[in-house]
């Protein structure tokens, strides 16, 4: 393996096990510069305690303007819209505002209101694949479970869904600048004329209640809308579908799992989804942050306007956080976890990546107790610095089924045999 205290990370060896990579960054150098796989650089962060610092640490803003000179802040470009809109590139007091108005839009009520709706789409989506084959639990299932939610609470038609997902997929992959650059002006074209659909005839989906949502006489403006929109479609669909797939891959290597998750009660199922939460880590790498000032880590110093990820994959498998880091084992204690962030940015959709993973896991379980791996693992894992995700996860929902079916397919040959004979 390279030298990890100053050679290249996001090699070959990182995306067979990102895990481990990690695991030598971080005991040789828990602070140190990196180059991506585009070409550009970023400092990383590797150590629970920093990571967890570096996200409630002020110092560390996420519009890069505030790194500059208060003088020079207001004719620096910004982000383009609608990305400049979106509080996740955003610091306070625009942050504050924006969450403050989505919060009151975006409810604890009504993400457990959709529970009914997620579980018809997931029974449907499990209807719909053959349980005598072998299916892509990534296509079939992981991805479109949340894509059709995330469209469901915003109110998308269903014919455009496929689209969105596509869109949020080439957002998140290592694909060409172009074709990032179009995804997001498709994205952002079709969400704008939603809303002003909405505006006219307004219905009881999210869009909605977030054009009518107001704090002190101030509504959100059609780009903060937009962009609001976008960042559920594509980390609320990431997270979840990452979430969902890392959990039954981790069931495909270890039945004995599996079978004591199909007979789990509900706080069992809620404590193994923390557990994968925290060993799987959907988000790999938290967005970027920028240095407002130099910042010393123990003697390596990230200097002002330098650029900085958070691995929270890494933080999460720290020895000096969590025992066994390493190991999956559900209804260990999780508290602290950083699968979704921490501090001013923690994730808002968080509660709803629950729901849908709870139903995900409970639906194919109960439906299909016995799934089985439908090629040898390990698969080939995207590769995407952001997400720790598989490409695909072929497996066999019903292998007796499939058994049966091999057994019919082959009857013809043996009779054509014995015929001859």
């Amino acid at each position: 393996m390279t030298d990890l205290a100053t050679g290249p990370v996001f090699t070959d060896d990182y995306w067979r096990d990102p895990f481990a990579v990690l695991a030598e960054v971080r005991e040789q150098a828990p602070v140190r510069e990196v180059e991506l796989p585009d070409g550009g650089s970023t400092w990383l962060v590797t150590r629970y305690a920093d990571a967890r610092s570096v996200m409630a640490d002020p110092r560390f803003v996420k519009d890069f303007r505030n790194t500059l000179p208060p003088e020079q802040r207001e004719h620096a470009p910004g982000i383009p819209s609608p990305g400049g809109e979106m509080m996740l590139l955003n610091d306070p007091p625009v942050h504050t505002r924006l969450r403050k108005l989505v919060v009151k839009a975006f409810t604890v009520r009504r993400v457990a209101a959709l529970r009914p709706r997620v579980e018809a789409m997931a029974a449907a989506l499990l209807s719909a694949l053959p349980a005598d084959a072998t299916v892509d639990m990534v296509a079939g299932y992981a991805v479109p479970l949340p894509t059709a939610v995330i469209c469901e609470l915003l109110g998308v038609p269903v014919d455009d869904r496929d689209a969105f997902g596509a869109w949020s997929t080439t957002l998140i992959d290592e694909t060409p600048e172009p074709d990032k650059m179009q995804a997001n002006a498709s994205l952002a074209a079709y969400l704008s004329e939603l809303v002003e659909r909405k505006r006219a005839e307004p219905d009881e989906a999210l869009i909605s209640a977030l054009i009518e949502v107001s704090e002190a006489d101030e509504r959100l403006s059609t780009e903060e809308i937009v962009a609001m929109a976008m960042l559920l479609l594509i980390a609320g669909h990431e997270t979840t579908a990452t979430l969902i797939t890392t959990s039954v891959e981790a069931m495909l290597r270890d039945p004995g799992l599996r079978d004591r998750l199909a007979a789990a009660d509900p706080d069992e199922l809620r404590a193994a989804i923390e557990e994968f939460l925290r060993w799987g880590a959907p988000i790999a790498q938290a967005p970027v942050r920028f240095a407002a000032e130099d910042v010393d880590f123990d003697g390596v110093v990230v200097p002002r306007g330098a650029m900085l990820m958070v691995s929270l994959a890494a933080a999460n498998h720290d020895p000096a956080r969590f025992e066994r880091p390493d190991d999956l084992e559900p209804g260990r204690d999780t508290t602290g976890h950083l699968a979704f962030g921490h501090g001013l940015h923690f994730c808002l959709g968080a509660s709803l990546a629950r729901l849908e993973a709870e139903v995900a896991l409970r639906t194919l379980l109960d439906r299909f107790p016995a799934f089985a791996p439908g090629v040898t693992l390990p698969v080939e894992r995207r590769r995407s610095v952001l997400v720790n995700a598989w490409q695909h996860l072929p497996v066999v929902l019903d292998p007796e089924a499939a058994e049966r079916t091999e057994d019919t397919d082959a009857m013809p040959a043996v009779q054509a045999t014995a015929s001859t004979a």
